[in-house]
């Protein structure tokens, strides 16, 4: 028997939207960031390494390609799984919306996916792609990531994000109001951010129509900006232990709203890129640790 969860959790936003176990299959289509290319900047967010987060056998092959190497993975040991087309990488609606279209189409087409989710920015979404994707909702699932990270305008201009906090609430109500299921990223622990300022966001987000959020802590990959500043004394990170965090964690859960689902708190880069924080500990184990300390709070 399933322990009781005090949040609303993505299997349970995934089980009110399909009938079997569904499996999210990271893509890289080959995209970059605006912030990346000289569209509204350049050098990236400074904590960005994208292979830090990004499977290093995908980059450059056919989506459909991709598609059945990660199928086959889960296919041993789950026949009967689902999936959903998860285009994670960089910027996933930087592109002309035919070709975007293309690569979605592709996706969908392959057996046993039943949707796609596409991780993008709040600046990337123009009326048109927007359009688009409302007419293929009515035929399939359709999720829209929105990387937000911060309410702050403050912290957002420190990271180099180049798009505001006002962009966020546009894209996020123009893609409810098509119909489209939309969900934020968000980090906790980024350069200037206190752990109010952290709380701020999540009520921030609470006043917008969004189903499901992700966050997780700031960490210093190798090879990004902020390890630099990090080396060099610089960072103005906050220095999460895990018992810190995971009290930040309990406070999210109290001011979240109830209908919004929680999809992670942390996140994990490979321990060879990773500066810092080093916890010692897997996805689960910390979630684990979570739900301890929730199920003693009282709710």
């Amino acid at each position: 028997m399933r322990e009781a969860v005090p949040y609303r959790t993505f299997a349970d936003f995934l089980a009110e939207r399909f009938s079997g176990k569904m499996q999210k299959l990271t893509v890289d289509a080959g995209f970059t960031c605006p912030n990346r290319d000289g569209t509204v900047g350049t050098g990236g967010c400074i904590y960005c390494n994208n292979s830090s987060f990004t499977p290093q056998n995908g980059r450059g092959a056919p989506v459909a390609q991709q598609i059945a190497a990660a199928k086959s993975f889960f296919a041993r040991k789950y026949p009967q799984m689902r999936y959903l087309a998860y285009f994670q990488s960089y910027t996933g609606t930087h592109a002309p919306v035919p070709a975007l279209l293309k690569l979605y189409r592709e996706a969908l087409a392959q057996p046993q996916v039943d949707g796609i989710i596409i991780g993008t920015r709040p600046d990337c979404m123009p009326d048109p792609l927007l359009a688009e994707l409302k007419a293929m909702r009515r035929s399939t699932f359709v999720m829209v990531e929105y990387g937000a990270e911060s309410s702050h305008n403050s912290t957002l201009e420190t990271i180099n994000r180049c798009h505001s906090w006002e962009q966020t609430v546009d894209a996020v109500e123009r893609t409810a109001a098509a119909g489209i299921e939309t969900g934020l990223h968000l980090i906790n622990g980024l350069p200037g951010e206190t752990p109010d300022m952290m709380l701020a966001t999540v009520d921030a987000v609470n006043a917008l129509p969004v189903e499901v959020v992700k966050f997780h802590q700031m960490q210093i990959v190798r090879g990004t900006e902020l390890a630099r500043r990090y080396e060099h004394g610089e960072a103005n990170v906050w220095d999460f232990s895990v018992e810190s965090y995971l009290d930040i964690c309990v406070e999210i859960v109290r001011r979240m709203r109830r209908d919004i689902a929680i999809e992670r708190f942390v996140s994990q880069s490979p321990a060879s890129m990773l500066i810092s924080p080093r916890w010692g500990l897997k996805n689960y184990e910390f979630t684990a640790r979570l739900l301890k300390k929730l199920l003693l709070s009282k709710f």
